[in-house]
């Protein structure tokens, strides 16, 4: 498989949208990747384009994703970030113009349109790739270390909660309750918690799910939780939530001879925003955050033993991306993995919907 329509680095990338994920995830990860070079932000947002050419003086400005796909050929490779709704039309656009693409999560609102775009871009003989950032965050790194070592024998538990105290609406389109804009939290959050569960522990064979609208004045469900029963017999429970006034345990995982808990998130959206980039040091956090393995003691007295959370590693992400791209390295994120997360994702809207546990085949 192709990916670049030149064979000179660096990589010349269009990045479409300058958003929260635009401009805090996307731009300033491939401006600190080696073999990547921020050649377009496409927004036509006046102070996003002041902010972007603030913030990388050297990018060119177009104001549509099409302005942007009539110089092709001037491109490598096309970063759909978005709102959820233009993430299929333009990954679509993209693929059909000869370029390779990376997507933001979700990749589509549906399974189908995710498997019909991993099929143009093989057929296109392109790359397409799903930004699902939080693989590599600290936590899941450790945690996949900690299994790969087998410190907590056979996984019989895993719960992971992404949760918020946000009483508040912010509003827009992530918040909106029209169908069109795959908002909501099972599509935002839910679509990491599912991803890592699958990545862990392998295809789920059945989903049950809770989907709530709790705070006044919501329209997209922002408290929800999901049960996994893996094909591998392990069960993952699955906690998205803006309604958490008390914060639990970011991972607990339950072992035949061991557990593993980890309270804190990730630091490095936190660094981002703060405008932060890659660099020494980048994804540690300190001692007191460490998680705690052990057996019949509590974390929260000193139970256990500490275990180093390893840093997080965003910036692998697009190394990897560009590895694929320039010497044929495997896609960090395939469309069709994407798809299988959301498969769950749809079974557990079903779920939720007539209170029903929905069988993955």
């Amino acid at each position: 498989m192709t990916g670049r329509k030149t064979g000179g680095i660096p990589v010349r990338v269009g990045l479409i949208g300058y958003g929260l994920a635009g401009s805090v995830f996307h731009a300033p990860l491939i401006a600190a990747t080696e073999g990547l070079a921020l050649d377009t932000v496409v927004t036509s947002n006046p102070e996003r384009r002041e902010q972007a050419r603030a913030e990388f003086p050297d990018v060119r400005l177009a104001a549509t994703a099409e302005d942007l796909l009539a110089r092709a050929d001037e491109l490598d490779l096309v970063v759909v970030a978005s709102p959820n709704r233009t993430h299929v039309p333009l990954a679509t656009a993209a693929l059909k113009a000869g370029l390779p693409v990376v997507v933001d999560k979700p990749v589509a609102g549906t399974a189908a349109q995710a498997r019909e775009l991993a099929a143009l871009a093989d057929e296109q003989g392109l790359l397409l790739s799903v930004f699902q950032n939080r693989r590599w965050d600290n936590d899941f790194l450790t945690l996949r270390a900690l299994l790969a070592d087998g410190e907590l024998g056979d996984v019989r538990r895993f719960e992971s909660r992404f949760e918020r105290w946000r009483p508040q609406p912010k509003g827009g389109w992530r918040e909106s309750g029209d169908p069109a804009e795959i908002g909501g939290l099972l599509y935002d959050l839910g679509s990491h918690v599912v991803d890592q569960a699958l990545t862990l522990f392998g295809p789920a064979a059945s989903v049950h799910a809770e989907v709530d609208v709790r705070r006044p004045g919501a329209e997209a469900d922002d408290d929800t939780f999901i049960a996994l029963t893996h094909t591998s017999g392990v069960r993952s429970h699955l906690y998205v939530s803006a309604t958490t006034p008390q914060l639990g345990p970011r991972l607990r995982v339950l072992g035949s001879t061991a557990g593993y808990v980890k309270y804190g998130l990730d630091p490095q959206e936190a660094a981002l925003r703060e405008g932060e980039r890659p660099g020494p040091g980048w994804g540690e956090e300190p001692e007191e955050l460490w998680g705690r393995v052990g057996a019949g003691e509590s974390p929260l007295t000193g139970g256990g033993r500490p275990v180093r959370t390893l840093p997080g590693d965003y910036p692998a992400y697009y190394a990897a991306v560009t590895k694929a791209l320039i010497d044929g390295g495997p896609n960090p994120v395939t469309a069709v993995e994407a798809a299988a997360a959301l498969d769950v994702l749809e079974a557990a809207r079903r779920s939720a919907r007539d209170g029903v546990v929905v069988t993955l085949s």
